[in-house]
């Protein structure tokens, strides 16, 4: 690892420690020659995945790609860069595990909206906005709609089930 304030290529680890939210360690270096203190951050790398886009066209796949998505839906919500990294992290995780050298573009977007519907519901629907390609104010009413239905039923649920466990009054 060369050091980036001389460029001198021996440096030395002093720490490192693993990171389990997204699975990266982050390790802090310093430089042989100049003695100056670095952290650096590594990952797992998913090589030898190729995507195949709508049209047909096979592309490599690209983490920076999927980063730039969920960063754009993300944009000027309540979320930090860390709680971003993690949840591109939980995406490539769950690539990752299909153990499969081709994916869907589709696959890769159904993936990616679940996590976000978990973790943000406006980011949520900026994704799904883009990767659904929705045409006009119906389809997000729609989509919004399916998201408000889906609280709204869990919620009468839960109160139904709460007054079969109450106890009766004596």
């Amino acid at each position: 690892m060369k050091c980036p304030s001389c460029d001198h290529e021996e440096t030395r680890v002093l720490d490192s420690r693993l990171s389990e939210q997204d699975n990266t360690v982050r390790r802090r270096r310093e430089c042989g020659q100049c003695g100056f203190r670095f952290s650096t951050r590594e990952e797992t790398e998913i090589l030898n995945l190729s995507v195949i886009k709508r049209d047909g066209r096979v592309e490599a796949y690209s983490r920076e790609k999927l980063a730039a998505g969920i960063a754009r839906a993300l944009e000027k919500r309540p979320i930090t860069t860390q709680e971003s990294r993690t949840l591109v992290a939980r995406i490539e995780r769950d690539i990752y595990v299909l153990n499969r050298t081709e994916i869907k573009a589709s696959q890769i977007g159904d993936i990616a909206m679940r996590h976000l519907k978990k973790l943000d519901k406006v980011a949520y629907i900026r994704f799904a906005s883009v990767y659904r390609e929705f045409r006009d104010v119906h389809t997000f009413y729609d989509e919004i709609n399916k998201l408000v239905g889906n609280k709204k039923e869990n919620t009468k649920k839960r109160s139904t089930y709460a007054k079969r466990r109450r106890k009766p009054k004596k």
